[in-house]
């Protein structure tokens, strides 16, 4: 939370080294303290519940959905996905991935009967500045945003689950397709080059 307040992507303005540095020091799941019913935060320090949000309404939509006897169809809340079933006839759903350097296209299709669907990258929060992209990712031991990978979709059980893998591997960068093939799970990963990299989860 503290880091995400100090990059201002509206008018495209890079914190200082600094600012990033002092800062740093208010980053980390190490600081908080937990009872059995609350979480202690120090006054320093913020959560940015903004990367499970969405993902969370869409589950809940669905379990809704499922509760009306609802068998077939998919959620969609701004691109975060839950597939309740196959489409009437058994097919899976073909779903469209945004290009990362051309969002109005799709860049690959997936086929997917049932489950979430999330994708995180580089292009929905993003600003360029000397032929450089900083987009909304930080690192938490830097500070600055990720830059090894364009965009991760991921499929899981829940549009949670896979909306925390996909952002979990973009942080990840270079380390982030052992880790993924580590969870058995299908994804679909995009570099900057528009070079793809995909797993269909079939172990």
């Amino acid at each position: 939370g503290v880091l995400s307040k100090l990059w201002d992507f509206r008018n495209c303005v890079i914190p200082s080294t600094q600012a990033l540095t002092s800062n740093l020091e208010h980053v980390g799941f190490q600081h908080l303290r937990f009872n059995s019913n609350s979480i202690i935060i120090p006054k320093d320090m913020s959560l940015d519940f903004g990367g499970i949000g969405k993902e969370y309404a869409v589950d809940c939509a669905v379990s809704i959905c499922k509760s009306h006897g609802i068998q077939n169809g998919i959620i969609d809340l701004g691109g975060d996905l839950h597939i309740i079933g196959p489409q009437p006839d058994g097919r899976p759903w073909s779903i469209g991935v945004r290009n990362p350097r051309a969002t109005e296209k799709a860049i690959a299709e997936l086929a997917i009967a049932q489950g979430g669907l999330s994708t995180s990258g580089d292009y929905e929060r993003y600003f360029e500045h000397s032929g450089k992209r900083y987009c909304h990712l930080l690192l938490p031991q830097t500070g600055m945003p990720v830059s090894y990978w364009a965009s991760i979709s991921v499929v899981a059980p829940s549009c949670l689950l896979a909306g925390t893998l996909s952002t979990i591997a973009m942080l990840k960068q270079s380390d982030a397709r052992i880790w993924l093939d580590d969870q058995e799970i299908q994804y679909l990963g995009i570099l900057p080059d528009l070079t793809i990299i995909q797993r269909n989860g079939d172990g």
